[in-house]
């Protein structure tokens, strides 16, 4: 009797077990097919990357990437350049609404941020996908948190890493042998030096992560930037803000009467003498344009005293991709050692890996150590840890109310 009871519960259990699985791939269809076949399914179709073309470096990259995926997976990648992804993530919300579920116009953006922030609140990414891609077991997720937590936002695989960023300051020791190394120190050489900083315009990246940066040092409430912005803690968590900036504007280049409208932008008024100082959110970009001859080869870079903001920057794929598994291997592709490796050159972009090297093997690695430092670039120590971002609602705001205070 024991044994007829325990055979009918182990068919009863082994039953509810089958019935459980049928109804999860009811749910969620067939079962993910494996990498491999993944790669065959991509073969033949073309992929729209929107992302930055603000960068003739990163441009000649992208082209570079298109180029390997052509030749080894059939994927043909269209990068279509945009002044602000913001403008592409509308688009993506705006097919949404008008119930355009497939074949959308974006299979990959270039992404981080309050843009991600939109699109996952709005249902607009495709995935989790990039935790199961072969090459993300190689990404540092431990020393760069910034991998798992954008901008406050936790991941969640639907985005993929492909790049570090963090502020750096870019200067001339020759004409500037001690540069500013805080807000106040800022102010008092814009005041002695007039018309020679300046900033980007907002919503450009480097302008608006400069606010944030400026915010973080001058505001005693710190903590309240982690949380989502409210009318109650926006206004006197950056009140200091705004009276910095108030009072630097006529002192800045053109009396602050008009911005330069991207980080390229900044760095030619650097290169062409117009101002003494500039920054870059990539840590190599002053060694990169010193190998390109477009900066003087004693420019060099520093971070400010109390530290400079850093983040992750990433790609994900829209909900309604009509190429999802084209777009997957791509970012798998960027994960790869030797596409990590040459972004890194600052003979080529100059931007950092996301990868742990101590996860590559000796071959995979040596493309890094063999790579050498640029003459204007610190070291990990020297760079320190970067600033966490505050939640992307405040990027939002802070640009919001920097035009209605200062745009023309």
């Amino acid at each position: 009797m024991a044994m007829t009871d325990n055979l009918s519960g182990g068919l009863l259990r082994g039953l509810v077990l089958l019935l459980a699985a049928f109804i999860t791939a009811g749910a969620t269809g067939a079962a993910e097919p494996s990498w491999e076949d993944l790669e065959k399914t991509a073969r033949g179709q073309t992929v729209y990357w929107n992302g930055w073309g603000g960068d003739e470096k990163v441009n000649a990259y992208i082209a570079w990437v298109g180029e390997q995926v052509k030749d080894r997976y059939g994927i043909t990648l269209h990068h279509v350049k945009v002044a602000d992804i913001a403008e592409t993530v509308s688009r993506i919300l705006a097919e949404k609404y008008a119930g355009r579920h497939e074949k959308g116009t974006v299979d990959l953006l270039w992404i981080n941020g309050e843009n991600f922030h939109t699109m996952k609140d709005n249902g607009l990414l495709f995935g989790p996908f990039s935790e199961r891609l072969p090459n993300y077991p190689s990404v540092d997720t431990v020393t760069i948190p910034s991998t798992k937590l954008d901008f406050t936002e936790p991941v969640d695989g639907m985005e993929a890493p492909w790049g570090k960023a963090q502020i750096v300051f870019i200067h001339d020791p020759t004409q500037l042998p001690n540069p500013p190394k805080s807000a106040p120190e800022l102010m008092a050489y814009a005041k002695a030096h007039p018309g020679r900083f300046t900033y980007p315009e907002p919503p450009d990246t480097l302008g608006s992560t400069f606010l944030k940066q400026i915010l973080i040092e001058l505001t005693d409430q710190q903590e309240a930037l982690q949380k989502p912005v409210n009318e109650t803690s926006f206004g006197p968590v950056t009140a200091p803000l705004w009276g910095w900036l108030d009072e630097i504007r006529p002192h800045l280049w053109r009396q602050g009467h008009t911005f330069p409208q991207s980080a390229p932008a900044l760095r030619q008024l650097l290169a062409d003498g117009e101002i003494d100082l500039a920054f870059s959110l990539n840590p190599n970009d002053a060694s990169a344009e010193i190998e390109k001859g477009n900066l003087r080869n004693t420019v060099r870079t520093y971070v400010l005293a109390g530290g400079t903001i850093g983040n992750t920057h990433f790609v994900a794929i829209p909900y309604n991709s009509s190429a999802k598994e084209g777009a997957q291997v791509i970012a798998n592709f960027l994960l790869s050692p030797e596409a990590q490796a040459r972004k890194l050159d600052p003979t080529v972009w100059g931007d950092p890996t996301v990868l742990g090297l101590e996860k590559l093997t000796p071959a995979d690695r040596e493309r890094f150590t063999r790579l050498k430092r640029g003459v204007a670039t610190l070291s990990p120590g020297e760079l320190g840890t970067p600033l966490p971002e505050p939640h992307p609602s405040w990027m939002e705001r802070l640009e919001t109310a920097w035009r209605a205070r200062y745009s023309r």
